[in-house]
């Protein structure tokens, strides 16, 4: 596990567009990219730096991280700045509980839905792995996401999308970490293909049933192994979260 402070990659805005949307989107992605639980300290944003690497001002980076922590994503304690949130084990647990109701129920509605193209771009995300995808587990992770994502979609209600949007933003932090363990990313494959099958027959409830299991698997297993996330930051005074752009 790292111990030295994450860094974000974060590339300056476009001037020419609203700041405050730029700021919020360009701050929200870099967080879905850090390893938010495979760090032990706390993460810290810095305006300064930020207003640097993102080449504003500090007014719409203050109006940015007012936006991020009303959806939850940070959090300003005094004396001690904006700082990343990261969610329990309890939390976590509960979230992906919610996430396999609302995509087994996308399931089902996709199979019955679903165009075959839509389906076969399923299968795409998978065939660009084998079966035992850990020598490539960074771009299998973002397939992964994807897939989930894809299926969310396919459910045709918008609403789903949207209520299962910030949960993403946790799971992927989580995936990344689980995807390392007890063989889980070999067994993501097998899933992942079984699913597709489902939809491809139109089997409605068989879907959403390997889609519910394969979802509350993972919740299993961070009840089993997710110590980590309930391991408390320092509370001492730790060095701020370094930000630098991908490209200057």
């Amino acid at each position: 596990m790292s111990q030295t402070q994450p860094r974000l990659r974060i590339a300056p805005l476009d001037v020419g567009f609203g700041l405050r949307k730029q700021a919020s989107d360009a701050i929200k992605r870099a967080i879905m990219d850090m390893e938010l639980y495979g760090h032990a300290g706390e993460i810290r944003l810095d305006e300064r730096q930020l207003s640097e690497d993102l080449g504003v001002s500090r007014t719409p980076i203050r109006e940015a991280l007012s936006v991020l922590e009303q959806e939850g994503l940070v959090r300003s304690i005094p004396r001690r700045g904006i700082i990343v949130v990261r969610k329990t084990k309890r939390e976590i647990v509960e979230m992906i509980t919610v996430w396999a109701a609302i995509e087994s129920m996308a399931a089902r509605l996709a199979a019955d839905n679903a165009l075959p193209a839509d389906v076969a771009a399923l299968s795409g995300l998978m065939d660009a792995f084998d079966e035992d995808p850990s020598g490539h587990l960074t771009e299998y992770s973002d397939a992964n996401m994807e897939f989930h994502r894809a299926i969310i979609r396919l459910g045709g209600i918008e609403l789903m999308s949207s209520l299962t949007d910030a949960l993403f933003i946790h799971m992927r932090a989580v995936r990344a970490v689980t995807m390392t363990q007890d063989n889980r990313a070999q067994r993501s494959v097998a899933d992942h293909r079984a699913i597709i099958a489902a939809l491809q027959a139109g089997d409605a409830d068989l879907a959403e049933r390997l889609v519910r299991a394969h979802t509350l698997g993972l919740a299993e297993h961070v009840e089993r192994h997710g110590g980590l996330l309930d391991r408390q930051p320092p509370a001492v005074e730790a060095a701020p979260c370094k930000i630098y752009s991908r490209e200057k």
